[in-house]
């Protein structure tokens, strides 16, 4: 969907920002080719972003992965990935610390911004985070007064935390439609930087996104709560942010989503029983936009592709060979 901004209209550019912390499944898959799509049948730009902010567990063999992967299923793209096609440097959130620093300073210079030592809570402050994680709503418990602006002290060994205001930050979802949320309530005054000096996942995203130009995001359904998070840091960085599309999660039979723990739909896996068109098939099924698992490349599906064809839900269940079950919708 092309956007028109005074009068003119602007291509879409669309991302696609795996974490190099293992091997791609078949959930990873689904998102890239329906984000593919998108780009594709609107004449857009598809952008690789390699998320590599955890220095613990993100490794340079799986970025590689990454990119092989995808060229094999024929999801190619415009800009990005190790090498920094059509950019200046490779697209690796480890090289792109300074986009979060300043970011980090304006928040900071307004007040919004204050050193917490409470440890709980920020060890995937790195990763997206997912609901089903168990995420823990900060008290407020190190505020250094009950509202901005806060004094600007830096202290060793604490992390820094961004102020919520008690309101609700709702946004229109291509998936959900509207949704809303009281971040104080769902989540509270959330990690812009770990204790380490490792950034979070909220603020690089947001920096990212912006400073590449994005438009539109299409991710898991669990990463709901983390659209209004960003929607408010958009909003305090003075920037527009992008079009959300949050999917249902591939999950399998018992409900529990895919996760690169789990081999048995990874790509090590499906790439051992099936060629690239064979899984591109499966995933197009799985998403909704052909009626049958028939093999096909990614290029064959961009006519057909239509956002209303998609299957809806909160989950798409899948057996253990990948194959659909059914969609749930969980209260």
């Amino acid at each position: 969907m092309e956007k028109t901004t005074n009068n003119a209209t602007v291509a879409p550019r669309g991302r696609f920002a795996p974490s190099p912390s293992g091997r791609m499944h078949l959930g990873n898959i689904y998102t890239a080719l329906v984000s593919w799509l998108s780009v594709r049948a609107a004449g857009g730009k598809w952008i690789l972003r390699i998320e590599d902010l955890d220095p613990f567990r993100s490794k340079p063999e799986y970025a590689r992965l990454i990119e092989e992967d995808l060229g094999r299923l024929g999801l190619d793209w415009d800009e990005g990935g190790i090498n920094g096609k059509g950019m200046e440097s490779p697209c690796m959130q480890s090289l792109r610390h300074h986009l979060y620093a300043d970011a980090s300073r304006r928040l900071a210079d307004a007040g919004l911004t204050y050193g917490c030592r409470c440890r709980r809570a920020e060890i995937l402050a790195t990763q997206a985070p997912h609901q089903s994680d168990g995420r823990i709503v900060y008290s407020g418990k190190c505020r250094p007064c009950p509202e901005p602006p806060f004094p600007r002290k830096e202290a060793e060994g604490t992390a820094t935390r961004l102020y919520v205001p008690d309101i609700e930050i709702g946004y229109s979802d291509r998936m959900a439609g509207y949704v809303s949320f009281n971040l104080a309530k769902e989540c509270g005054d959330f990690v812009i930087r770990r204790t380490d000096g490792a950034w979070a996942y909220q603020l690089a995203v947001v920096a990212d996104d912006h400073d590449m130009g994005i438009t539109e995001v299409v991710r898991g359904c669990d990463l709901l709560l983390s659209g209004a998070q960003q929607k408010y840091l958009y909003g305090l960085l003075g920037a527009t942010p992008p079009e959300f599309a949050h999917l249902p999660l591939i999950c399998n039979e018992n409900g529990q989503r895919l996760s690169k723990r789990d081999k048995s739909l990874g790509l090590d896996e499906l790439f051992s029983r099936h060629n690239p068109e064979e899984i591109i098939g499966m995933t197009a099924h799985l998403a909704g936009i052909t009626e049958r698992a028939e093999p096909c490349q990614p290029k064959d599906l961009i006519a057909q592709f239509d956002w209303k064809s998609l299957r809806r839900g909160n989950a798409i269940i899948v057996d253990a060979e990948g194959r659909f079950c059914r969609t749930e919708v969980f209260s």
